[in-house]
């Protein structure tokens, strides 16, 4: 179970996820694929905030794997209704700016995950 609260840009409401995430790890044809599922749960550990937007519908989907050389193949399929009234702009920049944002960011991270585990060893 994982509570996860996310700040949005004034004048927004921040929202708030309450979800179950499970992680496996298939073999298929000499392949190692990880996949991923996360979705939303109602979870009475964690009560709402009264100045948060509680996101009850997520989903995600996630499997990653090795291209056979340096990179990695990654599908993710993501949805969460964020509820309450979203302006259109912002809207619009989520989808132009913000989804590929996330991935560049990704990238990088998936880049640098070798120098990241060096740091944590020492």
């Amino acid at each position: 179970m994982i509570y996860w609260e996310v700040k949005y840009p004034f004048p927004l409401s921040n929202r708030d996820y309450v979800y179950i995430r499970e992680r496996r790890e298939l073999e298929q044809d000499g392949r190692r694929i990880w996949v991923v599922l996360a979705q939303s749960s109602s979870a009475q550990q964690c009560p709402e905030k009264s100045s948060v937007l509680r996101v009850k519908d997520y989903k995600q989907s996630l499997a990653i794997e090795s291209d056979g050389a340096s990179g990695t193949k990654m599908f993710m399929n993501y949805f969460d209704n964020p509820g309450g009234m979203i302006p259109t702009w912002l809207v619009n920049w989520a989808a132009k700016s913000g989804v590929p944002g996330f991935l560049t960011d990704m990238q990088k991270a998936c880049s640098n995950y070798s120098e990241y585990c060096r740091k944590c060893q020492k």
